[in-house]
């Protein structure tokens, strides 16, 4: 596969519908820009909605998953990689992809989204790393950093690693 996009976000089945609709819209998007998708892979949340939307359209899409999550993997997905822990399935989402994009989500998605950014910072990530700040979502996310900024804990070009776009269409007019 070409062009890959690692896409972190939601496994919660009970979030607001709107995320789940911006999932798919971004997914049909990326795919129609010729983008492979790589994802968590499972069943519930937005992974599910971006995993299910993939294989409608058509679009090659990699699901990640450890071991013990087996059982919870859509089928039809074009490849299943599976990893022993969480820590190797974060490493294999991002290996060989040109972007991370963290939808809004929960712990699971922070501690990838800063992960990623970390690793960006480090020179061991080389991949772009948007946050989608869906009607404000990321707002104290933002904040925060914006702390670490004026407490001197992190330098302003750290935090540029991240851009937050606020809707599907501007995120997409990065690729």
């Amino acid at each position: 596969m070409g062009r890959q996009v690692v896409i972190f976000c939601a496994s919660s089945n009970t979030i607001d519908p709107k995320y789940n609709e911006a999932a798919r819209q971004l997914v049909r998007g990326l795919h129609a820009k010729g983008y492979g998708i790589v994802s968590g892979g499972g069943d519930r949340g937005t992974m599910g909605a971006i995993t299910d939307e993939s294989i409608r359209v058509g679009g090659h899409h990699v699901s990640v998953l450890p071991r013990f999550m087996a059982g919870l993997e859509r089928k039809g997905v074009s490849e299943i990689v599976w990893t022993e822990t969480m820590s190797q399935r974060k490493d294999a989402m991002r290996e060989n992809t040109v972007a991370a994009i963290a939808l809004p989500g929960g712990i699971g998605t922070m501690d990838e989204l800063m992960e990623t950014h970390t690793l960006r910072k480090l020179h061991k990530y080389e991949g772009a790393i948007y946050a989608l700040n869906l009607d404000g979502f990321y707002e104290p996310l933002k904040a925060m950093l914006a702390h670490f900024v004026a407490t001197r804990m992190t330098a302003q070009e750290d935090v540029d690693l991240i851009a937050f776009p606020e809707t599907v269409e501007q995120l997409l007019e990065n690729f």
